[in-house]
């Protein structure tokens, strides 16, 4: 039998879960490495998702604590969607993915995980991403540390 190690996920097994909403406490830290914050806007940022479903799966959310599209304003819903833009275009330039996923899970019956603060979920994607060890063996392989991936994209979005 083939060992898989993901020892960064013990972290996340043994730490104390919370129930406040990241996307409005993260960004208030302060400390956008630690919190893998790629970009602030005026009303947006983008952040990437540190149990991604694959590698440089990033999202983009308002700052305001928003359930739904439908309680976008004006401001929020022209940055999100230009920035949703500008993640495939980095993501495309820096790890070149032949395809994406691009949404939002609006609602827990839906998949959100945090059903009372939208967010846009972009994830690059691969042919043969999807094998037998997410299917079978109920474990994804990340080909490359977060932290990596983080500072591989991190000088793209400060151009913007």
């Amino acid at each position: 039998m083939k060992q898989l190690w993901a020892p960064w996920r013990m972290e996340y097994v043994k730490s104390e879960k919370s129930d406040e909403c990241i996307f409005c406490s993260l960004p208030k830290e302060d400390d956008d490495t630690k919190n893998y914050i790629l970009h602030r806007g005026q009303s947006v940022f983008i952040i990437m998702n540190i149990f991604p479903y694959n590698s440089a799966h990033v999202m983009v959310s308002p700052f305001r604590h928003i359930g739904c599209l439908t309680e976008q304003n004006a401001d929020e819903s022209k940055e999100m969607n230009q920035l949703t833009h500008k993640c495939i275009d980095i993501l495309r330039a820096v790890i070149n993915p032949e395809g994406f996923n691009v949404g939002y899970n609006i609602g827990k019956a839906a998949g959100a995980g945090y059903d009372e603060h939208i967010h846009c979920h972009i994830v690059p994607r691969w042919t043969g991403d999807t094998n037998f060890m997410p299917v079978l063996g109920e474990t994804k392989v990340h080909p490359e540390h977060l932290k990596t991936t983080y500072n591989k994209l991190l000088p793209h979005f400060k151009t913007l």
